[in-house]
């Protein structure tokens, strides 16, 4: 069912941290270096190759697992997330719990997963109700209805409902672009012969959906469905330019919509989705949606039936008949990923928990896996890393007083959220049945967006939370101005309470200082402390800002992990802003924390050396060549690799601690080293 997400409005990344319940303090005994010597490769110098000194052992004898398309520290950590969370699922599918407790929601939904029985059973019974309702379509107009109701798979746009950008305490319903089958509009338009294979491939599988659901002409429904998706790709913005949040923000009233988008009922299409009374909206992509309100009716309708009655297949193939999983996966895993093989049913059947029910199981994760002791631990490096940065912020060359004096405003005011949240999502809304899986997703879907439009009118829940408990990730969110660390990351390599400071610094202390910076790159400095998109910089820090940010544009574009596909400068711009902002800051936060005094030389390395060892073994990780690409293309995060090589030779505290000279693989020169925070 289609989910309009408003994690667009947020920035994130993979990090980890364990608490230290137990451990002896300092004195009474040695820590160690908190690296892995063996994951080493001493053959390559540190001032050439940093990535691969660090972790070239690892890569060699480390294979991505064949249910992967990659494998990397922080996947092996979501590895065992899901571990966890699956013996909670299994523990709560064999239970004879309560009718309507947690433990029997959960348990219910999981068995009517694993019910595969039922379900070859029922063929494509779940959806045949659905599939009629395509059939009755009559006119353009019949579309307008179809495309708002929450339930209908996939539309040419959709709407959510979240904080006003500009005016943060109060919610607003948002219209934003949608509508395609493949990852990115490239997919579409790009004349490269991979995806001219790639679009090949696809008019194949939309053939054999069809094909398998019984649907007679599936061979020329997919040359129309391939036009149609081709025509919105067209008008798609690019994935850069929704990074804008000045050129995403258009608010209007739907009157004004209706004069900007002529040709299409907006009210209508409102109202079926259940904000007929909005008065105004903020419309992201205000062209495209301009252009759609006026192809959509150029199309045959017979073209949109054939569109929908495949979307309605894709997004329910997981919960149909075991032809139509293959042929999905054989389609989106295999081919656009490079993973040979299919996730065990039942660690799929955790992940369809997780999307229903995933705060209530999360609930029962915390109960097990988080000792408060974790939360003392990440409030502290918390507090250390922002003190630093306001020390960061007074001390930079290029920004004026006037300036710093609004960036210490927004830094005060930052919001941090640790482990879980303080009110658990309520899923009374939700009836699971064990032996009714299509209509337990679907009941899901209409809660979630009645709990999302519910939203308007109503006071800024400052407690919710975009992430669950066991979600291996962290994100800053700008309309908050938080940042937030879910209980699944506290755990090694991200942070050991058998290291030594440094490693940890490297490691945990620069992923709390990304999120921190995330507040302050290209698109988060837009925001002011109370979360509003309002400009609060002069124009000669606009431009002093912008130099910089076009060298790490420049410097990133530059970097080709395969041959003849490079990193997109701008798309990652943010998340590499945040990555060499946040390790020196954290850098300095170590030499902070020794108080004057020499750290120990362990294993060879000094207190400097090892904070960027903590670094470099976050970011190890191998990629299939198709998930690669498709990181590319699609992905805001540069590739583990650059993660380590871009940042470290922007930084010449790394320069000092292994003496890197001009000629080695991880000098820049001085002109086009980037500093920023």
């Amino acid at each position: 069912m289609r989910r309009v997400m408003a994690g667009l409005l947020c920035a994130g990344m993979v990090v980890a941290c364990a608490p230290d319940s137990g451990t002896p303090a300092r004195a009474e005994r040695p820590l160690g270096l908190g690296v892995d010597l063996a994951n080493m490769d001493r053959s390559v110098r540190p001032q050439d190759d940093f990535f691969r000194f660090v972790n070239g052992g690892w890569l060699a004898s480390n294979e991505i697992p064949a249910d992967r398309s990659r494998w990397g520290s922080f996947d092996a950590l979501n590895e065992a997330a899901e571990e966890n969370v699956l013996a909670i699922v299994r523990e709560a599918a064999a239970t004879d719990a309560a009718e309507g407790s947690d433990a029997r929601k959960v348990g219910d939904l999981f068995r009517s997963f694993m019910d595969t029985e039922t379900i070859e059973a029922r063929g494509i019974a779940p959806i045949e109700a659905d599939l009629a309702r395509i059939a009755a379509l009559r006119s353009h107009d019949d579309l307008v209805a179809y495309w708002g109701d929450p339930l209908t798979a996939t539309a040419p746009f959709g709407f959510y409902v979240w904080q006003d950008p500009q005016q943060s305490d109060v919610y607003i319903t948002s219209l934003t672009q949608s509508g395609l089958g493949m990852p990115d509009r490239d997919y579409y338009l790009n004349d490269d012969e991979r995806f001219s294979t790639l679009r090949t491939q696809y008019l194949a599988h939309i053939a054999q959906m069809f094909e398998l659901a019984g649907i007679e002409g599936g061979a020329n429904a997919a040359a129309r469905i391939m036009v149609l998706e081709t025509r919105i790709a067209r008008d798609h913005w690019t994935r850069i330019q929704n990074r804008d949040r000045n050129a995403t923000y258009n608010k209007m009233t739907v009157a004004e919509l209706s004069g900007s988008a002529p040709g299409f009922d907006w009210p209508a299409y409102f109202a079926a989705g259940g904000v007929g009374s909005i008065d105004e909206v903020v419309v992201r992509q205000p062209n495209y949606v301009a252009s759609a309100a006026t192809f959509y009716r150029e199309a045959p309708l017979a073209d949109w039936q054939a569109y929908h009655r495949y979307h309605l297949l894709r997004t329910n193939a997981a919960y149909l008949p075991e032809p139509f999983v293959a042929a999905h996966f054989d389609f989106f895993g295999r081919t656009l990923s490079g993973q040979p093989e299919m996730r065990a049913r039942e660690k799929r059947g955790v992940g369809v928990v997780e999307n229903v029910l995933g705060f209530m199981v999360g609930k029962l994760y915390v109960d097990r896996h988080f000792p408060p002791e974790a939360k003392a631990r990440m409030d502290a490096l918390v507090a250390n890393l922002r003190a630093e940065f306001r020390v960061a912020i007074d001390a930079l060359e290029w920004m004026s007083d006037e300036t710093k004096v609004e960036a210490q405003a927004k830094l005060a005011k930052f919001n941090t959220k640790i482990g879980y949240p303080d009110v658990w999502r309520d899923y009374g809304c939700v009836e699971i049945a064990a032996d009714d899986l299509v209509g337990n997703i679907r009941r899901s879907a209409a809660c979630e967006h009645e709990r999302m439009v519910n939203r308007l009118g109503q006071p800024v829940d400052r407690d919710e939370w975009l992430m669950t408990p066991q979600t291996v990730n962290a994100y800053y969110l700008s309309t908050m101005n938080e940042i937030v660390f879910p209980a699944a990351i506290l755990q090694p390599p991200f942070f050991n309470v058998e290291a030594d400071d440094a490693v940890n610094y490297g490691a945990i202390g620069g992923v709390i200082g990304h999120e921190i910076t995330h507040g302050f790159d290209d698109q988060g400095r837009r925001s002011d402390g109370d979360g509003n998109l309002r400009d609060w910089w002069s124009e000669q820090d606009e431009a002093q800002f912008g130099t910089r940010a076009q060298l790490m544009i420049d410097q990133y574009s530059g970097y080709e992990p395969i041959e003849g596909a490079f990193i997109q400068g701008g798309l990652s711009l943010g998340e590499n802003i945040a990555d060499l902002g946040g390790l020196t800051v954290s850098y300095h936060a170590y030499l902070r924390s020794l108080n004057g005094s020499e750290p120990p030389v362990i294993e060879g390395f000094t207190g400097p050396q090892r904070v960027f060892l903590g670094w470099g073994q976050v970011w190890r990780i191998m990629y299939r060549e198709e998930a690669l690409r498709r990181q590319l293309v699609t992905g805001p995060h540069s590739p583990g690799e650059f993660r380590v090589r871009g940042p470290l030779s922007n930084m010449p505290e790394f320069y000092e601690a292994f003496g890197v000279q001009e000629g080695d693989g991880m000098y820049r020169p001085e002109d086009v080293r980037v500093k920023i925070w």
